[in-house]
């Protein structure tokens, strides 16, 4: 069957579930092809499909179960369902970036499924499992749109980006390599900066102004996108990678194991009840801010560096809250 006569078949499909009386001529009228056509057409869904389909002088074409649908994507329930909460978790991880392509792609596929049954899924959707993410971020999705295009094309952008750190922006001239959603939340663009001459990420909901350049580029060789995330830790690249090791007393030490935090990390069991995640990773400052996020139930074992920020972090914190 070629695409032709697919779109076709789901044109007079749709035509004939319409309340209004569809004969041969008014079908040919609408897929623009002769009556012999149609009839031909009709022929084949019953043979090949078995199409339900019967002609009645008042009636014209009716389908005899109105529950038969076109097998033109032989998904099941299940896979629909599935592709639903697909749809929805997405759309919680990346907020509205593709939200509207997301439903619409969904609720065409579910046009092959009985009504019924459609709402039904829906219902459990809607009702039954939700799905929230973090806290929101402004993205500006012609930019997000704008570094797709970059992405696939292989073409620079110019930026200019806010620094969160040093509450500045920067001009900059980049070579997109790919997208990355972090937590869900996140997003980042990771490529080749000029500006640094090394791979960098961005944050992409932090560029106040893009431009698509003409100048297009190649990619280096090196970079592989899986081994580049796999070794950062959290969403800070560094530039050297370093071991550390991390303790956790016996009461916060469950939280860590139900999870893998990297791919290198080594969790060593003590007699207590308590663990050290071992790990090797680039940039100290994320796994500052996560170790802090356990407090007095971690303790930075190795390196010193480390050990060095947690202390200043936490003296800093102290004074703050030192009375008077």
């Amino acid at each position: 069957m070629s695409r032709i006569q697919l779109e076709r078949l789901l044109k007079i499909d749709e035509l004939i579930r319409k309340p209004e009386r569809q004969v041969a001529q008014t079908l040919a009228e609408a897929v623009e092809v002769s009556e012999r056509t149609v009839r031909d057409d009709l022929a084949f869904m019953r043979d090949r499909f078995h199409a339900p389909v019967k002609f009645h002088r008042t009636k014209g074409y009716y389908y005899t179960d109105a529950d038969w649908r076109l097998p033109t994507i032989p998904l099941t329930k299940g896979e629909l369902f599935a592709l639903t909460l697909g749809a929805r978790m997405l759309e919680a991880c990346a907020g509205s970036t593709y939200a509207v392509e997301l439903r619409s792609a969904v609720s065409r596929l579910a046009e092959r499924l009985p009504e019924q049954e459609w709402l039904d899924l829906q219902q459990i959707a809607d009702e039954r499992l939700v799905f929230k993410s973090g806290a929101e971020t402004n993205l500006d999705l012609d930019i997000w749109h704008q570094l797709e295009d970059a992405c696939r094309e292989s073409k620079q952008v110019w930026m200019r980006y806010y620094t969160a750190s040093r509450d500045a922006h920067s001009e900059r001239v980049f070579d997109p390599y790919l997208l990355h959603i972090y937590r869900g939340t996140n997003p980042y663009v990771i490529g080749y900066c000029h500006n640094r001459e090394a791979i960098r990420w961005f944050r992409v909901d932090r560029i106040r102004e893009l431009k698509l350049l003409e100048q297009g580029f190649e990619r280096d060789p090196t970079f592989d996108p899986k081994e580049h995330l796999e070794v950062i830790f959290q969403h800070e690249v560094g530039s050297q990678s370093v071991t550390v090791q991390i303790w956790f007393d016996p009461k916060t030490a469950p939280y860590i194991r139900e999870r893998k935090w990297h791919q290198s990390q080594d969790l060593e069991e003590h007699g207590d009840g308590s663990v050290t995640l071992q790990m090797v990773v680039r940039g100290l400052n994320d796994l500052k801010r996560w170790v802090l996020g356990y407090g007095r139930g971690a303790i930075v074992r190795e390196p010193p560096e480390l050990v060095e920020l947690v202390r200043e972090e936490v003296g800093g914190m102290g004074r703050h809250y030192q009375e008077d």
